[in-house]
C-alpha cells in the first residue's frame, strides 16, 4: 500500500494500460494521479483531531474497498474514479501514522529514531512495488495489482485494532471547505499542464487562475484562524517552512526519476515491466538502509548532517544521467538509482522530524499533514515536468529529452544542501 500511495505503480500500470488500448502518455499518468493530490489536507486535519486510530482504520477500509473497485473496473473512467477514492483513503494514513508516532514517543531523540524506521517503509515499498507488480501483471494481468491490496488491508486493520494506541487533538477542528476547494484548484491546474500544453490559451488562463487561487487560499486561511485547513501559525516557524520546501524538492526528484526511468527503459531500451521494476531495486535498497540510519543520526547529531548527505547523494545521482542516450551502459543507470535512493533515504527522517519538533502532540498531525501535502505537491510537479519533457517524443529521441530532468534532480539535491544549512545543527534535548 505504501508504494502505491506514492505513485510507484507507474512502471507496471503503464504498459498494462497500453495493452488495454488506453494509452499511457504523460497526460494519462497525470490524470491517474490527479484525483489523489487535492484532497489530502482536509482529511489529514480530521485525522489529527477526531481520533488517530479511528481515522487510520477508516482510511484503510476506504483504501481497501476502492482497491476492489479498481480491480473490478470495466473502463478507464471507472478506474480513475476508483483511484480518486483510493487517494481519499490513502490520505488518511500517512499523517495520522505520524501523529500516532509523535504521541507515543514524546522524547525528541527516541522519536527521531522511530521516524527513521517509519521512513524506511518507503524504501521497502519501492523494492516490493515495481517488482511484485511486474510479476503479478505478467502472471495474472494488471487487475491483480489491486486485488493484492485486499489481504494487506485486512492484516493492517487487525494489527491497528490490537497495537495502535488512540490519539486525539485537544479540540475538534471543522473541515475548511473554502481552503480545500482553492487548494484542489491550484494543484489541479498544475497537473493539467502537460495534457493541455504549457503555452496553450487554456494553460495561460490556468496560470492566472492558479495565481489567483493561491492568493485566495492564503487570504482565506489567514481569516479562518484556528479553523484553517493549514494552520497559518506553523508557517511562521522557519524550521517548519524549511521542512515543507525540502519535502517538496525530494518528491520532485523522486517522481521525475521514476517517470523518466519508466519511459526510458521500456520505450527506448525495450525492457519488460518486470525488468524495469527490478531496475529500481538499487534505489529501494539505498532508501531502506539509509532511512533508519538517518533517524539515528538525527537523534544524535540533529538534522543538518543527514540532510547534507541527502542533498549530496541526490545531486550526484542526477549528474550520473545528464548525458544519457539510448546506448548508455546499465551500470551508470543503476548507480544513479542507488545514489538517488540513498539521498531519498537520508531525507525523510530529518525533514519529518523538523516539521513536528517543538510542537505539542495535538498539532503534530496537522504539521505532518501539511508536510505530507507538500510531498504530493512535489510529486505533482515532478510528474508534470517529466511529462512535459517527454510529451510527443519518439523512442529514439527520448533519452536526449530526459536530460533536463536529470539536471532538475541534481538541482533538487543542491536545494537540499541549502536547506541543510538552515536547520538546527544539534537535536533538541529533553529537560
Amino acid at each position: 500500500m505504501g508504494h502505491e500511495y506514492h505513485g510507484g505503480t507507474t512502471p507496471v500500470l503503464c504498459p498494462a494500460a497500453d495493452r488495454a488500448g488506453e494509452g499511457c502518455g504523460p497526460g494519462r499518468i497525470a490524470g491517474r494521479d490527479r484525483p489523489r493530490s487535492g484532497r489530502r489536507g482536509g482529511r489529514h486535519v480530521k485525522g489529527a483531531c477526531r481520533g488517530g486510530r479511528g481515522v487510520f482504520r477508516c482510511g484503510l477500509l476506504v483504501f481497501g474497498l476502492a482497491s476492489l473497485a479498481c480491480a473490478l473496473a470495466p473502463s478507464l473512467g471507472v478506474l480513475v474514479a476508483a483511484r480518486a477514492v483510493q487517494g481519499i483513503g490513502a490520505s488518511m494514513l500517512s499523517p495520522v501514522a505520524l501523529a500516532i508516532v509523535v504521541n507515543a514517543m514524546p522524547d525528541p531523540q527516541e522519536r527521531a529514531r522511530a521516524i527513521g524506521v517509519w521512513a524506511s517503509v518507503f524504501g521497502l515499498s519501492m523494492a516490493a512495488g515495481p517488482v511484485t507488480g511486474g510479476e503479478l501483471i505478467a502472471a495474472f494481468g494488471w487487475r491483480s495489482v489491486f486485488w493484492i491490496n485486499a489481504p494487506a488491508v485486512v492484516a493492517a486493520l487487525v494489527l491497528a485494532a490490537v497495537f495502535v494506541p488512540e490519539s486525539r487533538g485537544q479540540r475538534a477542528r471543522r473541515l475548511d471547505l473554502p481552503g480545500q476547494a482553492l487548494l484542489c484548484l491550484s494543484v489541479g491546474i498544475l497537473i493539467e499542464g502537460p495534457h493541455i500544453g504549457w503555452t496553450s490559451p487554456a494553460a495561460l488562463a490556468g496560470y492566472a487562475l492558479t495565481a489567483a487561487a493561491t492568493a485566495g487560499f492564503v487570504l482565506v486561511e489567514l481569516r479562518r484562524g484556528e479553523a484553517a485547513l493549514m494552520d497559518p501559525g506553523l508557517f511562521r516557524r522557519p524550521p517548519f517552512v524549511t521542512a515543507v520546501l525540502g519535502a517538496t524538492a525530494v518528491f520532485v526528484a523522486l517522481n521525475v526519476t521514476l517517470l523518466l526511468n519508466t519511459f526510458y527503459l521500456q520505450h527506448t531500451r525495450g525492457w519488460t515491466p518486470l525488468a524495469t521494476g527490478a531496475a529500481t531495486l538499487p534505489m529501494a535498497l539505498g532508501a531502506t538502509v539509509c532511512a533508519p540510519w538517518s533517524g539515528s543520526l538525527v537523534s544524535r547529531l540533529g538534522p543538518r548532517r543527514p540532510l547534507t548527505l541527502s542533498g549530496g547523494f541526490t545531486a550526484a545521482g542526477g549528474l550520473c544521467l545528464v548525458n544519457l542516450d539510448q546506448d548508455t551502459s546499465v551500470s551508470p543507470i543503476l548507480l544513479a538509482f542507488l545514489l538517488i535512493g540513498i539521498g531519498f533515504g537520508f531525507a525523510n527522517a530529518p525533514l519529518t522530524n523538523t516539521a513536528v519538533s517543538g510542537l505539542p502532540p495535538s498539532r503534530a498531525g496537522v504539521a505532518g499533514a501539511i508536510t505530507s501535502t507538500s510531498r504530493q505537491v512535489g510529486a505533482a510537479i515532478g510528474i508534470a515536468i517529466a511529462g512535459a519533457l517527454i510529451a510527443d517524443t519518439g523512442s529514439v529521441g527520448l533519452a536526449t529529452e530526459t536530460r533536463p530532468g536529470w539536471l532538475l534532480v541534481s538541482a533538487c539535491g543542491l536545494f537540499l544542501l541549502v536547506t541543510a544549512r538552515t536547520t538546527q545543527p544539534r537535536p533538541a534535548r529533553t529537560p
